[in-house]
């Protein structure tokens, strides 16, 4: 990692599900999700498109190489826990990896972790959506995600392999932008008028591009 770089210590993925899309009421209404997701142990392949068994029901917004993997700090459980006064199991946020003793102020996009036997690098904050909320069932949902910060992130893969539960997730490239998921989250929340954020987080090679599109046109919009 070099010199001076910086350490996670004892980050795992703590549980792992995957999911395929079916017909599912939530919120009082039909959807077509992948939302809801089964835990499994492992080991299970992840390749540049995700998880073996892992789908996606609109792959317009979800899933791709961008959005292979998408990861969930269990730290936020116990605060959500109290906020929704009720309990919360694993993929209660529809994520892949339920991690621990990583979240949005300590992880970077750009940095890359191996975890089983693949490598995977920090690609964007995760951004939360209606169903969500529906699954949840609390109107509302999706901003008080986003306020809170607590918003998850996903990873692309950049060498395959295979993954499993309590696999240690070791930090082995650090980017040097040092732009955190959490930081991430504030230029995009203030994109509008936070140029000299847009312009950083843009100068991050990692960046998905859904979102350096968006970014880039903002500024284009400025001139």
């Amino acid at each position: 990692m070099g010199e001076g770089a910086r350490k996670i210590a004892m980050a795992v993925i703590k549980s792992l599900q995957i999911g395929l899309p079916r017909d599912t009421t939530a919120g009082g209404e039909r959807r077509y999700t992948a939302f809801a997701k089964r835990r499994v142990t492992g080991p299970i392949r992840l390749t540049r498109t995700g998880l073996a068994g892992d789908g996606v029901a609109n792959p317009k917004v979800h899933g791709g190489p961008d959005k292979a993997v998408c990861c969930y700090p269990s730290e936020h459980y116990p605060a959500w826990e109290r906020e929704l006064g009720e309990a919360l199991g694993p993929a209660a946020f529809g994520e892949n990896f339920t991690t621990a003793g990583l979240t949005e102020e300590t992880v970077h996009i750009g940095d890359r972790f191996r975890v089983g036997t693949a490598v995977v690098e920090v690609s964007q904050p995760r951004q939360p959506c209606s169903t969500l909320a529906a699954m949840r069932g609390r109107k509302g949902f999706v901003k008080a995600v986003e306020h809170s910060g607590r918003t998850g992130f996903y990873l692309r893969v950049i060498t395959e392999g295979e993954v499993a539960a309590d696999d240690p997730i070791q930090l082995v490239v650090v980017e040097p932008a040092a732009i955190s998921v959490a930081a991430a989250n504030a230029i995009h929340r203030h994109r509008r008028s936070d140029a000299d954020g847009v312009r950083r987080l843009l100068a991050v090679p990692a960046l998905a591009q859904a979102w350096r599109e968006e970014l880039t046109k903002v500024l284009a919009a400025r001139k």
